[in-house]
Parts: structure tokens; sequence; C-alpha cells
């Protein structure tokens, strides 16, 4: 699977971005995709995930009720809308694929795939 991020950008807070995470290869809509986030001079971190169907989410404490992800297998495409951004926001953002797991999982082992990453900047 190859993924390909975007939609990063400067933002002020309190704003909004959209996150898009493109995939071609195997078929998109059989794994669980994820999303996880770098600071600088912080390790990456889980930031939220979504199952085969979309059927199940799961975030991270820090981003629950904000951020929404959400796939269209259909496009092969999957989202993270980001709303009320913070500036401890700020982040290289990564989406993933689990191949393996029937469960979300929250640790980057789990993930084969990744794609390159799109920055998200969020200034005060």
């Amino acid at each position: 699977v190859q993924l390909q991020a975007s939609g990063g950008g400067l933002v002020q807070a309190g704003g909004s971005l959209r996150l898009s995470c493109a995939a071609s290869g195997r078929p998109f809509g059989s794994y669980i995709t994820g999303w996880f986030r770098q600071a600088p001079g912080k390790e990456r971190e889980f930031v939220a995930a979504i199952t085969r169907s979309g059927g199940t989410t799961h975030y991270a404490d820090s981003v629950k009720g904000r951020f929404t992800i959400s796939r269209d297998n259909a496009k092969k495409l999957v989202y993270l809308q980001m709303n009320s951004l913070k500036p401890e926001d700020t982040a290289v953002y990564y989406c993933a694929v689990d191949v393996r797991s029937v469960y979300i999982m929250m640790i980057l082992r789990s993930y084969d795939f990744w794609g390159q990453g799109t920055q998200v900047t969020v200034s005060s």
C-alpha cells in the first residue's frame, strides 16, 4: 500500500484543517487506517484510527471532541477533520495502515505502511 498525506498548512489557534490520506495498491477498504503525529523533539504519537468499514473509531484523549476521522473506501481516502486547533497540535501528521489487526491498535509497530507526512502548524 502506498499512502500520500496532504492538507496540512498554517492556521491560527481555533481554526480548522482537513487532512487527507490517499491510498494506492492493495484493497484499501480491507485495513484499519490511523493518523499519527510527531512534534519537534518528541516521539511519534497516536492521534486517531478507523476500522475497515468506518464503523468504529478511536481517538487520543488530547484530540477527542475536536478531531474526526472518516473514510471513503470507494475513493481510497481517509480524512482527519481537525477543529479548534491548538498550538500544541503543531506536528507532522502521518497516515498509516495496519494490515494485520482486527481491532484498532494505538501503537506504532502495529502499522505496516506509512505515508510521508504533512506539516500542520498552529499559531497562537
